[in-house]
């Protein structure tokens, strides 16, 4: 096993080669109980933020889906600190007056993009931040739609503005007030609540997990095209 020497915290360590940020960080000995979850690269728990030798640029991307280099100096970021307003979304309107009250700081954005150079899921995210300028909702639900929460492009941001928390806003004022609404899904809800699939349901939930995986993976996927 090749091992190569990384900073963690700043102190050196040496770990193998072809390590993540994640799987590097444990070998060193740390427990981690934050800054971790799916290890898949979906969650967004792990963000972290890293720098190369001979290198001014501070880096970001998930932990557990970046692969240390020799070098490298690691730091992990499991938490931007950012207010999660409450509010009621059947009292709100789909267009930018949800975000005047509650994200009033979208209008600081001075189109720097560094929130979108940093964003581990290639979003744009200055383009979206600016469609709720606009008030163009279901353009920036649509751009922000494969967020991971991760909270990057708000510790990167000059302006300060929570980006992952203004598209979650965005994307549940689409949902809410602007998407299709699936007549199929309505009917699937109403035949849930009325309990036409509690034995099934309980089948599922003793079945073996070798079992289980295998029906969930030669399930039949029926897309509504409606």
């Amino acid at each position: 096993m090749n091992l190569i020497p990384v900073y963690i915290y700043g102190k050196k360590y040496l770990v193998p080669e072809g390590s993540t940020i994640i799987t590097s960080i444990e070998y060193a000995g740390f427990k981690l109980k934050k800054g971790v979850g799916c290890r898949e690269g979906f969650c967004g728990a792990c963000a972290s933020l890293y720098r190369l030798p001979n290198d001014y640029k501070l880096y970001g991307g998930l932990g557990c889906q970046t692969v240390v280099k020799p070098g490298m100096h690691i730091v992990q970021i499991p938490y931007s600190p950012a207010e999660k307003k409450v509010y009621n979304i059947d009292e709100l309107t789909p267009n930018n007056e949800p975000f005047n009250k509650y994200f009033p700081e979208v209008y600081r954005c001075v189109s720097c993009n560094t929130c979108t150079k940093i964003c581990p899921q290639e979003i744009q995210v200055m383009d979206y931040v600016q469609a709720v300028i606009r008030g163009d909702i279901s353009l920036a639900a649509e751009l922000s739609f494969d967020c991971i929460m991760c909270g990057l492009c708000n510790i990167r941001c000059p302006a300060e503005i929570p980006q992952f928390h203004v598209a979650m806003l965005a994307r549940r004022l689409y949902g809410k007030y602007i998407q299709k609404k699936s007549d199929r899904l309505q009917k699937r809800l109403e035949e849930i609540k009325s309990g036409k699939y509690d034995e099934e349901i309980k089948k599922l939930m003793t079945m073996p997990k070798d079992e289980l995986k295998k029906k969930y993976f030669l399930r039949e996927i029926k897309l509504d095209t409606d």
